[in-house]
């Protein structure tokens, strides 16, 4: 199957490929999964090089059960995050005591954006890893997989292995106490120039 033609196609049909030994539906998933594994694991570790691993991991996992894969019993992408997010909770709680300065991770560069613009969002994003890192574990999970990551309830239960009623309870309280903690620095963030 060419490559372009498999751009269209599902995450499951892509794994099917693979498996029946088509190294190109491996690259296209990677492309297409890479990035979210990523951005799941840089947010719950705070660590460009550990999220890198558990991305590089959790892709490697996939690619061990791809053969063995049922169709129809979970979607891969949800698979493939709860990976990353037992992955990263795994690492979590091995280094326990041990703290990763956000400002030590460099934000990429965008030509687009002006100065001021940039230690705004620069300024944001530290407050609202800030008031994540304040968060009960589960709590810190559930909110970044539905509010960052966009994840729709279901696909979050299945992730952690809890109801819907448990990720709803989850996310509120979470989004709760993200608000009492950021909803005093509204204007210092830039909010209330918007």
């Amino acid at each position: 199957m060419p490559y372009d033609a498999m751009s269209d196609s599902s995450d499951e049909d892509l794994l099917a490929a693979y498996a029946a030994g088509e190294p190109a539906a491996a690259r296209a998933l990677t492309l297409r999964l890479g990035p979210k594994a990523f951005g799941v694991a840089m947010r719950m570790l705070k660590d460009r090089a550990e999220a890198e691993d558990v991305a590089q991991e959790a892709l490697l996992r996939l690619w061990r059960a791809a053969p063995g894969w049922r169709t129809g019993e979970a979607k891969v992408s949800t698979w493939l995050y709860r990976v990353v997010s037992n992955l990263c909770i795994d690492r979590i709680r091995r280094a326990r005591g041990g703290h990763v300065d956000l400002d030590a991770v460099a934000e990429p560069p965008d030509p687009a954006r002006s100065v001021e613009q940039e230690l705004q969002e620069t300024a944001r994003g530290a407050a609202l890893q800030a008031a994540l890192d304040t968060l009960p574990e589960r709590q810190k999970q559930a909110v970044i997989l539905r509010h960052l990551e966009g994840l729709a309830n279901p696909e979050i239960a299945e992730i952690m292995d809890i109801g819907v009623r448990a990720v709803e309870s989850l996310t509120a309280r979470g989004r709760k106490a993200l608000e009492g903690l950021l909803g005093a620095r509204r204007a210092e963030l830039g909010y209330d120039d918007e």
